[in-house]
């Protein structure tokens, strides 16, 4: 496996011009291939879990990927962008894309959406998404993916520590490149790898707002009536309990109860369907009452909000780039992860172009700052939201963020009444439009028009356009 016949990290020669490696096979990590397969004539994807090769299987390098995720717009055009085609390729895999409220039964923390346009988003199975993007990546004659290996650490360039070289594995031979990329997610271990190379630490900017998940699947239950593809209750600070529902293939549901704190939903029958019982409104409950459960209920509780500022740093070593979740995480709560991976990845191929493989380790510091604005938007809707909640940790709202927390207030309040209010608000949302597009004039007036509307009203247990179903029990 080695590209060199010295196989010390203190002798190393100087890494093959032509070759980078990518840490971690998820999306992030995939898509930044795809990218870097512009610039390099060889690009490896170095793998820790064995991945499928018959078709979308879960595997623990991805534990949340039991949860719901979704893709939004934004997120949506970005990787049609990367992978031509591919939105289809998901879609006929089981993928289905629907549009944000309209198909949705929402319940906001003011009150029920309309049966209005906002945003388009995709849902389906996260394994599921994976497999197909993984297999469009793959067509790439570039492209090859080492899986069941382990990277331990960085490979130093012959110049010492002030540039990478590659990686070391824990079986085999290094892998030598000129360009090293650590998409390996929340387990990253490239903090430890600087130090061990005699390199700072990244500052680290973290909230937990102790957000705890549960999900399962069932079977769709046969329902004439039904005109909605999948509903959410969101919780709020004076009643921090929601769920989500989504469609997934082969007719089935997934599930995602959520809760801070003391209130994390559990993961044991029956006290999942009583848990969506005391939700807001018992339109996840009412759904559920008739379904079939087809798997037991899995936690996740790996949700705190984590940004290491690689950009930051005045000292690193050339050759390197920490990329989606290894670099900056969010409360998957707002469902941004996937669509920032994607952004991000664009970002990649936005700042090396122009640059040829042999020019590009010396700019990484410039290319991390520039991947690191990819997710400044959803860090900040993210970390503003969970510090609505009093247990949430971290370092506490200043004037402008409190006042922007009050004034977001106002916009979810006028977005469940002006079909105008709730465009903007997902466009915001889905990252399509910056946080700027509900500052105007125009949006300011019409957002402060509906002032006498409560922010937490008490609401009713449907919207004005789906009644209750049947005998639903009070």
């Amino acid at each position: 496996m080695d590209d060199t016949p010295d196989n010390h990290p203190e002798t190393a020669r100087p890494a093959p011009r032509d070759h980078a490696v990518v840490l971690g096979a998820g999306i992030a990590g995939l898509l930044a291939a795809r990218v870097l397969a512009e610039r390099f004539a060889r690009v490896t994807v170095v793998e820790r879990d064995e991945l499928p090769e018959d078709g979308p299987r879960f595997r623990p390098g991805v534990p949340q990927s039991r949860h719901v995720h979704i893709l939004w717009s934004r997120g949506i055009e970005a990787l049609e962008r990367l992978l031509p085609g591919i939105t289809a390729e998901l879609t006929a895999g089981g993928s289905a894309l629907l549009e944000s409220p309209r198909d949705f039964l929402w319940l906001s923390p003011a009150d029920w959406f309309g049966s209005v346009p906002g945003a388009r988003v995709l849902v389906g199975a996260r394994e599921t998404v994976d497999w197909t993007v993984r297999r469009a990546v793959l067509r790439d004659p570039r492209i090859r993916i080492l899986g069941g290996t382990l990277a331990t650490g960085l490979l130093p360039g012959p110049d010492g520590n002030r540039s990478v070289a590659g990686v070391t594995l824990r079986e085999g031979d290094p892998i030598t490149a000129a360009l090293v990329v650590d998409a390996t997610g929340r387990g990253s271990k490239t903090p430890a790898w600087l130090a061990a190379l005699g390199h700072p630490v990244p500052e680290t900017t973290r909230y937990d707002s102790h957000l705890a998940y549960s999900s399962r699947t069932y079977a769709v239950p046969a329902d004439a009536d039904r005109r909605w593809h999948g509903v959410y209750v969101q919780g709020r600070p004076d009643s921090p309990r929601g769920g989500v529902l989504v469609p997934l293939d082969g007719d089935r549901w997934l599930v995602t109860l959520i809760g801070n704190g003391e209130h994390a939903p559990p993961t044991k029958d029956p006290a999942f369907l009583e848990f969506a019982r005391g939700l807001r409104s018992p339109a996840l409950h009412d759904a559920l009452r008739g379904a079939e459960p087809l798997s037991d209920p899995v936690g996740f509780r790996g949700t705190a909000n984590e940004w290491h500022h690689y950009e930051r740093m005045d000292r690193r070593p050339d050759g390197l780039l920490v990329l989606g979740d290894a670099a900056c995480r969010f409360n998957p709560v707002y469902g941004h992860g996937m669509t920032v991976a994607a952004l991000g990845a664009e970002a990649l191929g936005e700042a090396l172009a122009g640059l040829d493989a042999e020019r590009i380790p010396a700019a990484a510091r410039r290319v991390q700052r520039r991947t690191a604005e990819a997710a400044s938007v959803a860090w900040q809707i993210a970390t503003s939201e969970d510090l609505r909640y009093p247990g949430t940790e971290g370092p506490p709202p200043d004037r402008a963020t409190r006042f922007l927390q009050g004034y977001m207030s106002r916009v979810m309040v006028g977005a469940n009444t002006d079909p105008e209010i709730c465009a903007r608000f997902f466009g915001v949302l889905s990252l399509s439009a910056p946080p700027n597009t509900l500052l105007t004039p125009w949006t300011v007036l019409r957002v402060l028009s509906k002032w006498r509307l409560p922010t937490a009203p008490t609401t009713e247990d449907y919207p004005p356009h789906h009644a209750a179903p049947p005998r639903v029990s009070p």
